[in-house]
């Protein structure tokens, strides 16, 4: 039996691991790839309070050696159903019995596990929408970049594009014309989701070059990002715009589905939950991209995964 139980070894469900831990816990983390999540893919981490500079697998690797070396277990597998079971049953307890989650997850060989535990913190996190493009997994990295903050400062004085049209493609426009010699913003539609006060302050920056009815059909460099293929979506025609950078903002895909019937989920997927980390279920506990918030960062990770630790701890006494 387990104190808590987190689905998600990411930044947000690791932290969770040692807060949990050192409260005194019996804690274990399941994950379905690898620990540290979508930070691990960043060269550079240089936002995070308290680092100056840290790549992100560094970043990654020591948040799963303190939580490993504090006492949480780590395995891999990812986490499929969860069910209150009481008094030995596979049913909904009653008001005042003994219960506990039973939680099922498929191993990386496909053999199915069970867990027991008093808690669960679902720290599944969220992908970035990709363009879909061949190559796109290639380039990743090496001028292909879905986070504006995180890699913004690595094209300074470049030419750079952003495809998306709404609040994070506007936000991203305008902190790369900060640092970038021009911006690029292409959408694929002739008006934008995002706020008219952003793209006003858009359309004010010299650098910047709104295009819309556009898309991105086609990604130019063999290793390194070279430029990308733009088609008109009115008149079919095809051009290229040479770029080190293309940072794409269309949007997260949140992993929820296996909690759909557990939790309450948002009209987009995301498990709906405020600042207190707690979902609509007793003793199921949210942190990370996998919620509804505002701020996706590290540091609210981070901070989401001691809050979710730290009130599963206090249910459970």
């Amino acid at each position: 039996m387990y104190d808590i139980l987190i689905a998600g070894g990411g930044t947000a469900g690791l932290s969770a691991a040692i807060y949990g831990v050192r409260a005194g816990k019996k804690v274990i983390v399941l994950e379905q790839k690898s620990y540290g999540g979508q930070i691990v893919n960043s060269k550079e981490i240089v936002n995070y309070p308290g680092i100056p500079k840290i790549s992100g697998f560094e970043f990654a690797k020591g948040l799963y050696e303190q939580a490993t070396g504090l006492g949480a277990e780590y395995r891999l597998g990812k986490v499929i159903h969860i069910e209150r079971v009481a008094n030995g049953e596979s049913q909904n307890a009653e008001k005042g019995e003994e219960s506990y989650l039973l939680v099922t997850a498929r191993n990386t060989d496909g053999t199915i596990q069970s867990y027991r535990t008093r808690t669960v913190i679902l720290a599944t996190g969220a992908k970035n929408r990709p363009l879909g493009l061949d190559r796109e997994d290639v380039l990743t990295g090496a001028g292909v970049s879905y986070c504006a903050t995180c890699d913004g400062m690595f094209f300074r004085g470049k030419d750079v594009a952003v495809v998306g049209g709404g609040n994070t493609a506007l936000e991203d426009a305008l902190f790369l014309s900060g640092y970038c010699r021009r911006v690029y913003l292409i959408h694929r539609r002739e008006e934008f989701r995002g706020e008219e006060k952003l793209l006003g302050n858009l359309r004010e920056k010299e650098n910047v070059v709104v295009i819309v009815n556009s898309v991105v059909q086609e990604l130019m460099g063999d290793t390194v990002l070279s430029g990308v293929k733009i088609c008109d979506t009115v008149s079919g025609e095809i051009s290229e715009l040479p770029v080190s950078g293309l940072f794409v903002a269309i949007g997260q895909m949140p992993d929820n589905g296996d909690f759909e019937n557990l939790v309450e989920l948002d009209d987009k997927g995301y498990i709906l939950a405020g600042e207190d980390c707690m979902t609509d279920t007793e003793g199921i506990f949210t942190a990370g991209d996998c919620r509804t918030k505002i701020v996706r960062q590290l540091a609210t990770a981070a901070s989401d995964g001691a809050v979710a630790a730290l009130a599963a701890c206090e249910l459970i006494g």
